[in-house]
């Protein structure tokens, strides 16, 4: 089924639903899932991810419930594992059997040295770090609250920060060489765009994670290929009313977008793709109309995440019309 990475047709995902949402799970910790050679093709022998953004150490302490201001209580867990939105989508790809690249940065300090040799255990090459010989590398305590499954991130940013002067041009050509797709995660902006005109140069498809409105991520939206949205995202970003109408907005404003998905926590997620093939006679119907149709279709049977895409139509909202898919991943409650 991964017959190609660009633009990853037909590709699989993989969703892992758990309370330490922030932090990537060390292979010690972490279960892979084994799937049968029988049920899927051979990977390709071109699988080179580039990604560029957030590493972190992660000190997980987990309580019975969060604390009221001076309180002093116990943890009922503790874990240190990596985290950073690029290294977890970097190690996320490593594991599925991609070959991923990632640029960042790091001190020279003993976070610094863990990042990299846990990234490098999992298969991420890091040969593209930078790594400073002062300052201290990027680490986030999170506290997770049993009581309301929520988690509170205290993150304390690397020092110096990436400035794209330490990326040589040498390094960035042989970085971007031969890869299939580039991933932001919307930090390192200044860097990430340099990389993003050279990537977007070779016609190189471009995914960027939109977690939160940050400075300099509408730039890296004007060349992305694809979005992935934080369940609120879409609407701060766009101003509309609805999440359906957002993701409608969103590929109205950004020409070279192809498909935008908003991820909805234990509802899964809406995938709106333009459909370059849409019928002139298509049927007509308004974006939140459509959604609401597919929830119709859910069948509460089922025990497994389950995917209802609509046909191609011309979907509208406030007088602006466009031909698309609108795709909802549904979680079954309890996995």
């Amino acid at each position: 089924m991964l017959s190609s990475l660009s633009p990853f047709t037909n590709a699989i995902s993989l969703n892992l639903v758990s309370s330490f949402s922030s932090a990537r799970f060390t292979p010690s910790l972490f279960t892979r899932a084994q799937m049968s050679s029988e049920s899927l093709p051979p990977l390709p022998e071109h699988r080179i991810v580039l990604g560029c953004g957030s590493v972190s150490v992660d000190f997980l302490a987990t309580v019975a419930s969060y604390p009221n201001p001076d309180d002093k209580i116990r943890s009922t867990s503790f874990k240190v594992q990596g985290g950073g939105n690029a290294g977890n989508a970097l190690t996320c790809t490593a594991r599925l059997g991609l070959n991923p690249r990632l640029i960042s940065k790091v001190a020279s300090d003993a976070q610094g040295k863990s990042i990299l040799e846990e990234l490098e255990a999992d298969g991420v090459n890091t040969s593209f770090f930078i790594v400073s010989e002062e300052g201290n590398s990027p680490f986030t305590y999170v506290i997770v609250d049993n009581q309301t499954k929520t988690r509170t991130c205290i993150h304390t940013p690397g020092y110096p920060p990436l400035i794209p002067e330490e990326l040589s041009q040498s390094s960035l050509l042989s970085a971007v060489n031969g890869a299939n797709m580039v991933y932001f995660d919307g930090r390192l902006h200044e860097t990430a765009l340099v990389i993003a005109k050279e990537a977007a140069s070779k016609n190189i498809p471009i995914l960027v994670e939109a977690e939160r409105k940050r400075e300099g991520l509408d730039d890296l939206l004007s060349f992305a290929s694809y979005a992935i949205c934080s369940a609120k995202f879409p609407q701060a970003w766009t101003g509309a009313p609805s999440v359906p109408s957002a993701l409608l907005s969103m590929l109205l404003r950004l020409p070279n977008l192809k498909f935008v998905i908003v991820t909805l926590g234990e509802d899964g997620c809406i995938m709106m793709e333009r459909s370059v093939d849409g019928a002139s006679d298509a049927e007509e119907m308004d974006v939140q109309s459509l959604l609401e149709s597919l929830k119709e279709r859910k069948d509460e049977s089922k025990t497994i995440p389950t995917c209802i895409s609509s046909l191609s139509v011309r979907a509208c909202h406030q007088r602006r019309c466009y031909h698309l898919l609108l795709k909802w991943l549904h979680l079954a409650v309890g996995l």
